[in-house]
């Protein structure tokens, strides 16, 4: 059972990863690129507890997108992958930095280009995913730097 949600804008990030092949599956669990590749975080499940090194988990206590991407990789969540083809190439980092971690403005930027159509099914899309999170049996904990 998870303690914290993340922020719904981290579904969008965690699509991101995985439509830039940025997920990458090792022997002890995943490696995830950030979206400028200037650091990579990884998540190691341990039966239904993932720990994790990206900051979201690691000081927030909640699913960071890294998390979320390999829940979606593992089938615990959904993965919309056409939907997830619109948000590639995304710089994430730069975005949240430039909007001072304000996550609603920096995908809404993001979504900039995109069809309205798109953009409403892709915030439909992302609320289901977070209304499924709570039901998960599945929790997060700090991983090892």
């Amino acid at each position: 059972m998870l303690k914290k949600l993340p922020p719904l804008e981290k579904v969008y990030e965690a699509w991101s990863a995985l439509a830039d092949g940025r997920v990458r599956k090792t022997a002890a669990g995943y490696e995830i690129d950030s979206s400028d590749r200037g650091k990579t975080y990884t998540v190691v499940p341990d039966g239904n507890v993932y720990a994790a090194t990206d900051s979201a988990t690691y000081w927030q206590g909640y699913p960071g997108y890294p998390v979320l991407a390999v829940w979606m990789l593992e089938g615990i969540l959904p993965y919309h992958r056409e939907l997830a083809a619109g948000l590639q190439g995304v710089p994430w980092k730069q975005l949240n930095d430039k909007h001072k971690r304000n996550y609603a403005a920096a995908a809404e930027e993001a979504f900039t280009g995109l069809a309205p159509e798109t953009v409403g099914e892709m915030k439909k899309a992302a609320a289901d995913i977070m209304a499924l999170l709570p039901q998960l049996d599945v929790s997060v904990k700090r991983g090892k730097k």
